[in-house]
């Protein structure tokens, strides 16, 4: 390993796993792509969420009479394109290289961050213009997948719990970001000047972007062979995952899109409360994430996960209560709680996937196949788990997003059908890792030697 290669030139022999090169300078050439991959996917979802924001300004006071159906209509649609625009872009990193694609997918943010700075001064627009522009800011949802494919080559298998956390945890506080960025514009300049939201991204998507094309590295380990999410996809724990994935990231980013809407409607909220409420939920779910890692690297991902469900739960319930006896404060402290419980969750379940084929790995190595390519595909049929996972997960964002534009669609001014639904789905998320996951580990870990624990433990 190098500490700097050519600029522009590949990392042609990084191996993580080797532990010489790893404390001799591997890890600083790791840390320095980990830290410019955070500010990418920072500013990525701070674009994609930024129309969470720019709803709560658009009142009939300043020419905006759009209803409670279309503005959830409004936050769900960037939600979906970048659901969809996750795999494409997690497969162009093992194309074109994880600095090449981390340049590219920064500077195309500008194009949605000028639309919407551009439209918001126009209120008379049409509802399908805004939904145009709002898809558009679904290139910020891909900065994801390219972002986790591409640290996953970086950090060797016992500390890609961490890192993976960190790394998503950081690009998760964008959409804290943007919601503060929201109420200092609310707090200085009034609820009429949405467009200095968007503003505001424009220097940092320029700043971000060239810091990436000067320090970061290009790493040949990333490369995948043609057809890896292919092979990923006849895979069942690829399936398995994503279900998990979708009740915790699905949880985090629908919430994170809705939750300023949601006061609005169930309590009648200000723009100003709304504002100065939602952030804090997304801020500290997305400093929970790496803890979510951090404890699955040391528990196991599958029972951190379990119980992390167990307790969105009890937080689904807490919403109910809340909304039956109309407390605020109690449903503030409901959905803060499954802020920080999703964004366990995620680390916890993103551990799981090198995990899960790891052990797989170790296992066909033990029926007789060779270990380098054993343990070669786990690594390609991770980095493919890691995109599927990350695009179905945010599909289930926009599931909630669309559950709550049914529940409050009617005028009812209750989300308790979309809170009983989202309880549904917990269940079943603690069913199948019961049935699958737990019940699969348990049987070789009591019959196992200590290091077999070790191995077994996903």
């Amino acid at each position: 390993m190098v500490d700097r290669p050519v600029r522009g030139k590949w990392l042609t022999d990084w191996d993580p796993e080797d532990e010489d090169a790893w404390h001799r300078d591997g890890h600083r050439v790791a840390r320095r792509n980990l830290v410019l991959s955070v500010l990418s996917e920072h500013v990525g979802f701070s674009v994609w969420t930024l129309w969470s924001v720019l709803v709560l300004f658009m009142s009939p006071e300043i020419g905006f009479d759009f209803t409670a159906g279309e503005k959830f209509l409004l936050v769900a649609t960037p939600t979906i394109v970048g659901a969809l625009l996750r795999l494409p872009y997690s497969y162009a990193v093992t194309r074109f290289g994880g600095r090449n694609w981390t340049v590219f997918a920064t500077a195309i943010l500008l194009v949605p961050a000028l639309l919407a700075l551009w439209l918001i001064q126009r209120p008379g627009s049409p509802l399908w213009a805004f939904l145009l522009v709002a898809a558009v800011a679904g290139v910020g949802g891909g900065n994801f997948a390219s972002s986790m494919t591409n640290i996953t080559a970086f950090y060797p298998q016992r500390h890609q719990g961490w890192a993976l956390g960190l790394n998503a945890g950081g690009g998760n506080l964008g959409v804290a970001a943007v919601q503060l960025v929201g109420l200092a514009v609310i707090s200085t300049v009034g609820d009429a000047h949405p467009s200095y939201v968007a503003a505001v991204y424009l220097p940092l998507i320029v700043v971000v972007a060239l810091l990436a094309a000067w320090r970061m590295d290009n790493v040949a380990a990333v490369r995948t062979p043609p057809g890896a999410q292919r092979e990923a996809v006849a895979v069942r724990d690829t399936w398995w995952i994503s279900l998990l994935y979708i009740g915790t990231f699905g949880s985090f980013i629908g919430y994170g899109f809705a939750f300023g809407l949601v006061l609005r409607y169930e309590f009648d909220a200000t723009a100003v409360e709304a504002v100065g409420y939602t952030f804090l939920g997304p801020l500290l779910g997305s400093f929970s994430r790496p803890l979510g890692g951090l404890l699955a690297d040391r528990l196991g991902g599958a029972r951190v996960t379990l119980w992390n469900f167990l307790g969105m739960g009890a937080g689904t319930g807490v919403l109910l209560l809340a909304s039956g006896i109309g407390s605020f404060a109690l449903f503030v402290a409901g959905f803060t709680a499954l802020f920080v419980l999703s964004g366990v969750g995620n680390g916890s379940t993103y551990k799981m996937i090198p995990a899960v084929f790891a052990k797989q790995a170790e296992a066909e190595v033990t029926g007789g196949r060779d270990a380098v390519d054993a343990f070669a595909r786990a690594r390609r049929l991770s980095g493919a788990v890691i995109a599927i996972a990350g695009a179905i997960g945010a599909l289930g964002g926009a599931a909630i997003n669309l559950a709550f534009l049914a529940a409050y669609a009617d005028g009812s001014g209750s989300g308790v059908p979309a809170f009983l639904a989202f309880l549904g789905y917990y269940v079943l998320c603690v069913l199948v890792i019961r049935g699958v996951y737990l019940r699969r580990a348990a049987p070789q870990t009591r019959s196992s030697g200590s290091g077999t624990r070790e191995a077994s433990r996903v």
